[in-house]
């Protein structure tokens, strides 16, 4: 059983991978442990973070929080956060593993492409640079 788990979420396909990570956490987690659902907003680059309004990133940062207040009702620990965060998701993983001080990473992956060869998954680079466990699920 881990005392401290960080489950990665990625809010594509209506959240059904996440949702399937989060069930696995719950039969991990220890009785007393808490469960921390992060999930990472990427930067916007440049050249559209002047046709993107302030409001539009609030609402859209608001809409992301509602999904994840959702997955976090499937989570089963005594203790439950949601940790949303902006910037690249690998860094941003494992930065809150370290935050929150978790002996167990749970990030989902998919069929590498021929990209992922050449610039890697956030997965495999969760795996690599990771200090604890990783469950990666398919």
């Amino acid at each position: 059983m881990y005392k401290s788990i960080v489950v990665a979420v990625a809010l594509f396909n209506n959240g059904a991978t996440s949702r399937a990570l989060i069930q696995k956490a719950n039969k991990l987690v220890d009785p007393e442990g808490s469960i921390t659902l992060v999930h990472v907003l990427d930067e916007l680059p440049a050249y559209l973070s002047t046709a993107v309004t302030r409001e539009q990133l609030l609402q859209h940062r608001a809409a992301i929080r509602e999904q994840l207040e959702s997955l976090a009702a499937v989570a089963r620990a005594k203790n439950v956060d949601i940790d949303l965060r902006g910037g690249r998701p690998s860094e941003n993983i494992l930065a809150s593993a370290q935050d929150c001080n978790a002996d167990l990473i749970m990030v989902a992956s998919h069929k590498p492409g021929m990209s992922d060869y050449f610039i890697g998954s956030t997965a495999a680079r969760v795996v690599r640079h990771s200090q604890i466990s990783v469950l990666v699920a398919r």
